[in-house]
């Protein structure tokens, strides 16, 4: 008669099983971790601030192997003073503060504007036929064009300024959001309406957290318009009443023939933008990468 003993079988399915149910959970398990601030500096400030000796230091040879005139390319000395003359003088502070504020507060107008729109866009079919193509034209846009028709609605005013702002950002932040919920898997679309995340509470439970990645991304973009926006304001609509912000001491400089000036100016611009992404956009990208577990301890 036959033996029907099959338990080594049995039990080696069963540790088969077995394993492979520990390596599934060891996959869900991914345990992510907070950068301790010294790494973060090695990793993330050493290399630049590397990067910007290197240019500092090829600057200064061409300048003192005179390669090319101090009428093109000032001495980094001169430079240097232009910035602590502002410096004692008080103005270095409120120059800068001057174009911050005005950036940071047209990209929180255009946040709360294109957010709204992107949304729509993404899920009324009728919206996105009309006004998709719209967003992608004015996003190709040069921001500095729409300086001149801004001053003759609103003269040279704060208005004016922002303005010009929304209409280079708010595209960015409406497109970034349309391109993350069209990368959302339909399947998790449909399981929110299945639990009844419909309407708003599914917008703000299923669409956006699955988006943020593409939004994050517009985000950035926008306020990368804005910066750029409000410099080319400054600089075209230079006015006393408008005080004195990065981009008209820029034009200053210009119109002074103060080469050391212009390159300060343009040095301190630079300077915020990336100070504004180190200290804003990249936080909030690790904290989008960590909620997700894609950031691991390597």
């Amino acid at each position: 008669m036959a033996s029907t003993d099959t338990t080594p079988k049995a039990d080696g399915r069963h540790e088969d099983l077995a394993g492979l149910e520990a390596g599934l959970d060891a996959l869900d398990a991914v345990t992510t971790h907070r950068t301790p601030l010294r790494e973060v500096l090695l990793k993330k400030a050493l290399p630049p601030l590397l990067a910007v000796t290197l240019v500092l230091l090829v600057w200064q040879i061409l300048v003192t192997a005179k390669v090319t005139d101090q009428t093109k390319l000032p001495a980094l000395s001169a430079v240097w003073a232009s910035l602590a003359d502002m410096w004692v003088k008080g103005t270095l502070l409120d120059v800068v503060w001057t174009s911050v504020s005005r950036g940071l507060l047209g990209f929180l107008l255009a946040l709360a504007i294109g957010t709204p729109l992107g949304l729509i866009v993404a899920r009324v079919k009728f919206v996105r036929a009309a006004i998709g193509p719209i967003l992608q034209g004015l996003q190709s846009l040069p921001s500095v064009a729409w300086v001149p028709p801004a001053v003759l609605w609103f003269g040279l005013n704060d208005a004016m300024m922002y303005t010009v702002i929304l209409l280079g950002a708010v595209p960015s932040i409406a497109n970034g959001l349309v391109s993350g919920i069209d990368q959302i898997p339909p399947l998790h679309l449909r399981a929110g309406r299945t639990l009844g995340a419909t309407g708003l509470r599914g917008a703000r439970h299923i669409v956006m957290p699955a988006a943020l990645p593409g939004y994050l991304a517009g985000l950035k973009q926008g306020w990368a318009f804005s910066w750029r926006s409000l410099m080319a304001a400054e600089i075209i609509a230079s006015s006393p009443d408008l005080g004195l912000g990065l981009g008209q001491l820029l034009e200053n400089g210009r119109n002074n023939i103060d080469l050391p000036g212009v390159f300060l100016a343009i040095i301190l611009i630079l300077v915020v933008g990336i100070a504004i992404d180190l200290l804003i956009f990249s936080p909030l990208e690790r904290w989008v990468l960590r909620s997700r577990g894609l950031l691991v301890k390597s």
